[in-house]
């Protein structure tokens, strides 16, 4: 084919955008923006053509994915569903990895990868935020099983399902519905094996998100504050059985601080100084060890592991320190705790306070407030929450739990499984995931202004920007271009190097085109080239099909673009991380249709 001047300006196009993207001459997002305009105005696609991505199935489905994300989160299901995970393979990083991205890439095997990622995301980053592995460390193997899975069945990815339709065409047989599980399951076990063996050495060590310190942070680095627990059982003959927190001199003399209290299943957050202390009870305690000790030998008591009813103390999203403030129009103003009946208005336990700069720990029950006195409590954050809210005291800590709304688990969990069951019945994936979005909303379980403010426009920027350029390779003739032109070089070559050829074509293309248009534009060549080989079409034709799932080391792909904010990822994350996996594919998938389909 002659060189047409669009084949060129395209061609020049894609080899910019592959330098500033490789290089990282400006963020992503700019990156494919500058290459969406550089069609436009070079002439080669229309005004409609170049923002032909926002309309995209690609992009609706990222923007529904991310608005079913978060609507699930604020439920707090995910927070069951990491502790189910956890509870099975523990704090293991491989564990947990290997787990996830056997889960998603069997899943993606039935539905669309894009959806299982998005079904696996929240819970991957609870689980990060539980065991402190680095987000960074987990998303990505995830991500890309998702991607993997897809070669398990022919109907686990559009440009599968599309090959058998180009194989009709051509009269010739299409496969059967596992007819790539093999080299399906071959792929993602050595996906997961390569980030068991490789994933501290290609993975970033730490996210590239931003690692500005909480104000929880801030505060105890500040403040010196702990936030380990100490769990007390009162033991038969305790000499504290009896007495009061006040009248022990457990904050007095012994400066610790009960933070709750509980007999069978009932708990009391920050007891109230009355509270007779009673056979059988567990305390929670913040103080010193030393204090701690001393406490334990004094009244007979048992040190024990954390019991379950006490969970919501132990979670950074449930409970944390807060700095209350007095402000001049106060009630509390001339009053004293004891007065105001603080811990059993708020259930908070008051640690430390701050009056005319001095420190004061303890018990400053009769402490008289005044304009400018700050008050560090803790408790939970629902209980911290209502004291912002019904009282005239300010707190100074940014809450930054969001509240569980579990009355919604019901409709937010039918709402993703409606979408996702939505998929498997062959509904278009952007009108299934935006249906389930939608009913979300329309269920309360979310906003319209919240599901406005969760969706990542990077992302969105990203897929929009270079979708035109896989519709400018393909309108200008480019993509066929390479395509016949790599057919050339390789015409009369053994068997093998076509394989490899058709492998690294179409590895090629599946970086900057959408999987069904590269396969396109590759199915009927690859049919020429093995009638005049004198090969059997079929395989070829698959293999092509499985090799433009290779989309690893750039974030081109949708499930990658998703991903790519998720962990803080960069470019040179994918190419470290996406290099070694793109080239153990190639490896794999051409001995495999080599060895077993030729």
């Amino acid at each position: 084919m002659e060189m047409d001047p669009q084949i060129l300006i395209v061609l020049g196009i894609l080899i910019a955008t592959v330098i500033m993207m490789v290089f990282e001459l400006f963020r992503i997002d700019v990156v494919a923006i500058i290459c969406m305009l550089a069609l436009g105005w070079s002439g080669v696609l229309t005004t409609d053509e170049m923002l032909v991505g926002f309309s995209s199935n690609a992009v609706i489905s990222m923007i529904a994915v991310m608005i079913l994300g978060y609507g699930i989160t604020t439920t707090g299901v995910m927070e069951k569903f990491s502790e189910a995970i956890l509870s099975k393979v523990g704090h293991n990083k491989n564990k947990i990895i290997g787990f996830l991205s056997i889960s998603v890439g069997t899943l993606s095997a039935f539905m669309q990868n894009i959806g299982a990622a998005a079904l696996f995301l929240p819970g991957t980053l609870e689980i990060s935020r539980k065991t402190k592995i680095p987000v960074s460390q987990l998303i990505m193997p995830i991500g890309f099983a998702a991607i993997l899975g897809g070669s398990l069945t022919m109907v686990g990815s559009g440009h599968l399902i599309l090959i058998n339709d180009l194989l009709k065409n051509a009269d010739l047989e299409p496969y059967g519905l596992f007819a790539v599980t093999p080299i399906g399951a071959v792929l993602l076990i050595a996906g997961v094996l390569y980030f068991f063996i490789l994933g501290s050495s290609v993975l970033p060590k730490e996210s590239n998100l931003e690692t500005k310190k909480s104000g929880q942070e801030k505060l105890m680095d500040t403040l010196s504050l702990s936030k380990k627990i100490w769990y007390l059982s009162i033991q038969k003959n305790s000499p504290l059985i009896g007495l009061t927190a006040e009248s022990s001199g457990i904050w007095k003399k012994l400066k610790l601080n009960i933070i709750a209290l509980s007999k069978g299943e009932d708990i009391v957050y920050a007891p109230w100084r009355e509270t007779a202390f009673q056979e059988g009870q567990i305390l929670a305690i913040l103080g010193r060890e030393e204090d701690v000790k001393a406490t334990i030998q004094e009244f007979g008591l048992s040190e024990i592991s954390a019991p379950s009813i006490f969970n919501r103390l132990d979670k950074p999203e449930e409970s944390g320190f807060a700095e209350i403030i007095f402000p001049a129009s106060s009630e509390m103003i001339g009053k004293s705790i004891r007065d105001f009946g603080f811990r059993r208005r708020f259930g908070l336990e008051p640690l430390i306070l701050f009056s005319k700069r001095a420190e004061i720990k303890g018990d400053f029950s009769d402490h008289i407030f005044d304009l400018g006195d700050t008050l560090i409590v803790y408790g939970l954050w629902d209980n911290i929450r209502a004291l912002k809210e019904t009282s005239d005291l300010i707190v100074a800590t940014p809450i930054e739990s969001e509240p569980k709304n579990k009355q919604k688990t019901i409709p937010a969990v039918a709402s993703f499984t409606f979408a996702i069951m939505l998929t498997f019945l062959g509904v278009p994936i952007a009108l299934a995931f935006m249906t389930g979005a939608m009913a979300m909303i329309l269920s309360r379980v979310i906003s319209i202004q919240q599901a406005y403010k969760v969706i990542d426009w990077k992302v969105v920027f990203l897929l929009a920007g270079l979708i035109p350029l896989g519709v400018a390779m393909q309108k200008s003739g480019a993509a066929y271009f390479l395509a016949e032109n790599m057919m050339q070089l390789i015409k009369g070559q053994s068997v093998l190097v076509l394989v490899i050829a058709i492998t690294l074509l179409a590895t090629t293309f599946s970086l900057f085109m959408s999987n069904i248009g590269a396969v396109v534009v590759l199915a009927p060549l690859v049919i020429g080239m093995a009638e005049i080989a004198g090969l059997d079409p079929r395989p070829l034709v698959l293999l092509a099909a499985i090799s433009v799932s290779n989309s690893f080391v750039l974030p081109t792909h949708q499930v990658n673009a998703l991903m790519m904010s998720s962990g803080g990822y960069k470019n040179r994350d994918y190419i470290k991380a996406g290099s070694g996996m793109t080239l153990l594919f190639i490896v794999l998938t051409v001995a495999f249709f080599y060895t077993f389909y030729l």
